[in-house]
This record gives C-alpha cells, structure tokens and sequence, in this order.
C-alpha cells in the first residue's frame, strides 16, 4: 500500500480529540476495516451542535480498486468514522492523485454535504484546497478535493518545535485573508485546526476542507465568524509556542497547565515575537480572555487582517552565510613535485634567489636591453611628436565655428528627474473594482508585492469593461516624461495608457481626460513616454489587454487574461 502522504485529508479530527486517523479501524491490505459495526463515543457522534443519529447509516461497502464514475480509483482508506469514509483515489482521466469523502445517499447529512462542497467549489480561491467535482450517484455521495502531495499539516510543522517569527506572521496573514474572503461569500470554516491548515513547498499556506469538514461532522455554530476568528487565534498561539492555549491536549501539542486559565504567549516561551503574541490573544479573546494590553478583541477575520496590516511588517531572516573552507593548495601547486612530503613539524629551508649574473656575458646581456630599452623610447617619443604636430596643422586649416543665441544645435535636454508618489485609489469604470486594497503595493520599492486584476475568461483585450487602471497623487502638478511599469505576467500583450486626471477618484470620465500615452509589450516591463508635455496632480495609469497566464498560487490568481503591477516610477 502507497505510504500515506502529509496532505491527506483528515476531516474527522474534532477540537481535543486524537486525530480520528489513529482511531480508524485497522485496515486489511485492500483497504476495508475489519470490524465495520463500531460506534464513536458520544461526544464524537454529537460533533458541535450536530443533532443527527450518523450511526444509522452503514458505510458503504467499498474497498481499494472501486472505481467511482469508472474515473476515480480508491486507492487508500484514510479515515473511517460517522458513517463516511475519506481515501485517497488516483483520477485516471486526468492521470492525478485527489482525495475522495463518500457517505451513503439516505446519510442524515449527505445533502448538507453536497451544498457544502458545491458552494466550496464556486468560491474558487486558490487558497483552500479546491473542490473538484460532487456527485450524487448509485445510492453513494461523494466529495471529490485536490491532493497535495507536496504540502505539510501544521500538526506536522509543529512537532519539531514552534515556528520562526517570519513564517508564523505570513501563516496567520495567509491564513486571516483567505477566511475573510471566504466569509464575505458567506462561507465558513468551524473545523479550522492544526491538521487543516497546510504549507505547501512554495512556502504557500493553503486550507482545506472550507465548509465540507464541518458538514461531515454536522457541526454548526450561531457566531461562525468569532468560532473561525478564535481557531486562527489558536493556531498562531500554537505556532509560537508549540502549546496548545488550553488545558487538555490536543494535535500532539501539550496544553497549559491546569488552572491558570489562558496566558499571553510570551509569557509561556521565552523570545516570542510581542506583536504576534498581542494579536494571538486579541483573537483568543472570544473566549473570555484578557489581552495582554487591553486592545479591542477581534471578532471577525476581518477585523484580524486589519489588526495585522497595523502591525510592523516582519521581515525574513537574512540568509546565514557559511564561509567556504580555507583553499587547500596541491603538493603540485606547492611546487613540491616529485618530492617526498615533509614530516610533521620539521622546519623546511627556504630556497635562497638564483644570484645575478655576475660573468662577462651577463655584463655584456645588461647593456644590450639597456640599449634596446632606450632607442624604443626614443622611436616612441619621435613618433608622438609627429601625430601633435599634424594634429595641430589639421586644426588650423578648420573653419572657426561661431555659437550664438540661434545655435539649435546646443544641446537643451533637462536632466531626468524621478517624482514622489503620495498616493494611489484604483479607478473603476464600470463594473467591479480588482484589489483596491494592494494599490500601495505597487510603489512600496518591493518587487515582490504589487496589484493585480481578476482572471478573465477572453482576451488579451479586456470585453466586459473599458479597463482597469489605478489613479496616482503625485502630490502637486507636475510634468509628467515618463512612467515606468513592473509587471507580473508577460505574454501577447500587454496594453499600458496614460492619462491626466483632475481627479483621484472615479468620479471623472475617460473621455474627460487627456491622454499622455501609450504602449504595447509582450514583456514584465513597459515604458510610456509622454507625446506633449502636460502638467497634472493626478496621472491615470491604464490596462486594456492583458496576455494569458496559468494558475498563480503565489499571487493567488486563478489562470485566464490577467496582469499584475507590482512597481510603478514617474519620471518629469
């Protein structure tokens, strides 16, 4: 049987519990668990607000090598439990691993289920693990996910000890953003717990099991937002400490100690970061707790990355450079060839200069290179002469060149001088706005962040609106030569505008402004030169096509028509 991997899908662990992989059945090599009549215990059955009876539904009798939809073969029982069961399945069509939850159509909770994983699917953030496919058929539902082969559970990152100050800041960054999106679409997590949340090899974070974890289990909550709220809470104060901020033990992690109720994290490890370990208890908060400086708990995800965009931005640690070792020159290069090393410690003599020539004929050679040396430098200096002097005739049979106030030949060009952006608002013209919250990131003097626009469906030129572009405050009015773009993606094409503006806002019309501009580039870089100089406060920069690009997990953009910007330099 193919070992496990680290991303298998582990839906059934519940808040305390061990992971309900370990309570599984043992399983035969095919797959099936022997004893198919076991019953959780209560708590487990009841799950969080659960109401249902799940153990009056058999599990359906599946083993490894059924084909569902003669497309997916199981391959692999990873968790067995409630009446469902999750694998591990290889989709033969697209010749790819994925994971698979099955329950029995008349499961009290199979259609719950289903409008959980459909709805999952339709938010299509490439942040959580996607939903690929959910099917009613043959007296079965089944949930078909993505696998991630690559990718390791917290629960897993954190066995080896608490996590660097770099990497738990982009986890609860990451991991705050793509449930505030989620939670915008209406859409929440509420198992959200160590062996839920992932890295992949790119350093990315990733969740998964949105809304089917908890539909499985038929969990429910009355305050979704503060339940998620608090489980990233909980997840950043388990990554800087390596505890779990409660008294029971859970995930591997050990919990606090019985009785102290719940401590900041820098008071249970030495070194942990101060900001990270405010913002853990602002979201722990929720459950009665003090923070550590009396700020305002944060009760939804959105409030949490508001919380983290105020803090310092924390930056990764400098590479450790290790010096190479010291340069062991050969016996060879020592010029010791041939002869037989030294002992150790023996003094070797040092080889004393040949003697200078001291015979008649090394007197004799002396003032031959002597003589020779002298008439080069006379033949040199003759012929430097001649060249002045012919030099000089040249110049003076030239006609004197007068310059006046008419010369157009001097040369006028003003020096290039680079003009401070003071702000930027994205410009919308119709429809809906892109990321009106990164426009920032495209003149913070960081290549690595910028703005993006959605992923279109046709294209390079943009169908379902005139453009999208982002407006800029130069501050005061200025003279605009150039602008200089950064962009993400490159392909056929790139269409880059430049406009003046009277306004920073959408408020004024395309057709009112004046255009500066324009280009063309298949490349990550485009400069538009200004035809006519024109003074404005507020410069336009506008995109009309876009080239294709695939799917972008680092910049979480799904593939289709799109561009980025991720740094932008006006010129005067």
């Amino acid at each position: 049987m193919a070992e496990r991997s680290t991303a298998a899908v582990d839906v059934a662990d519940n808040s305390g519990d061990e992971p309900l992989t370990a309570k599984a059945d043992q399983s035969t090599s095919d797959g099936v668990a022997q004893n198919r009549e076991r019953e959780t215990d209560s708590e487990e059955a009841q799950g969080s607000g659960g109401t249902e009876s799940p153990g009056k539904a058999s599990p359906p009798e599946l083993h490894s090598g059924h084909k569902l939809a003669r497309r997916y073969r199981l391959e692999e029982c990873v968790t067995r439990l409630d009446g469902f069961s999750s694998w591990r399945a290889v989709d033969e069509k697209l010749r790819r691993a994925v994971g698979v939850h099955l329950l029995p159509a008349d499961h009290p909770r199979a259609r719950s289920v289903l409008a959980a994983a459909r709805s999952s699917a339709l938010l299509g953030d490439p942040r959580f693990v996607q939903v690929l496919d959910a099917v009613e058929e043959n007296d079965l539902v089944y949930v078909v996910h993505e696998w991630l082969p690559d990718a390791t559970e917290l629960t897993a990152l954190l066995a080896s000890g608490p996590l660097e100050v770099h990497e738990a800041y982009q986890m609860v960054s990451q991991v705050s953003q793509a449930m505030a999106a989620a939670h915008r679409e209406g859409l929440a997590h509420l198992q959200l717990t160590p062996s839920a949340v992932l890295r992949t090899s790119t350093g990315q974070w990733r969740i998964r099991g949105l809304a089917v974890n908890a539909a499985l289990r038929g969990i429910s909550s009355d305050t979704p937002q503060r339940t998620d709220t608090e489980a990233i809470g909980a997840l950043l104060y388990a990554a800087l400490t390596q505890r779990w901020p409660y008294d029971s033990d859970a995930y591997g992690l050990s919990g606090l100690p019985k009785g102290v109720g719940l401590i900041a994290p820098d008071q249970v490890r030495a070194g942990v970061h101060r900001g990270l370990s405010e913002l853990a208890m602002r979201a722990l908060a929720n459950d009665g707790a003090t923070a550590s400086r009396h700020e305002t708990p944060c009760t939804t995800p959105e409030e949490l990355v508001k919380a983290i965009a105020e803090m310092p931005r924390i930056r990764p640690p400098e590479p450790a450079f290790t010096a190479p070792p010291e340069y062991q020159r050969t016996s060879y290069q020592q010029g010791s060839y041939g002869r037989p090393a030294p002992h150790m410690g023996a003094t070797q003599p040092v080889p004393a200069p040949p003697p200078p020539l001291q015979s008649r004929t090394g007197t004799a050679l002396k003032w031959a290179v002597s003589a020779l040396l002298i008439a080069a430098l006379g033949l040199g200096s003759w012929q430097l002469a001649d060249a002045l002097m012919d030099h000089a005739k040249s110049d003076d049979t030239k006609p004197t060149k007068t310059t006046d106030g008419n010369d157009k030949s001097t040369d006028k060009t003003k020096p290039v001088k680079p003009i401070a952006i003071q702000g930027a608002q994205e410009y919308v013209a119709e429809g809906d706005a892109q990321h009106p919250g990164d426009v920032d990131k495209t003149y913070d003097n960081s290549m690595s962040t910028g703005w993006r626009t959605n992923s279109y469906k046709d294209g390079p030129k943009i169908l379902i609106k005139p453009g999208v572009g982002i407006v800029y405050d130069l501050g005061s009015t200025q003279s605009v030569a150039t602008a200089n773009l950064t962009l993400r993606y490159g392909g056929d094409h790139t269409a880059v505008e430049l406009y003046a503006t009277d306004s920073p806002t959408s408020s004024t019309p395309l057709s009112s402004m004046t255009k500066l501009g324009a280009m063309t580039t298949s490349g990550t870089s485009a400069k538009v030169s200004v035809d006519k100089p024109v003074k404005s406060r507020y410069v336009l920069v506008w995109l009309t096509a876009m080239p294709y690009s695939g799917n972008d997990s680092a910049n979480y953009s799904n593939a289709g028509y799109k561009q980025a910007i991720t740094d932008v330099k006006f010129t005067g």
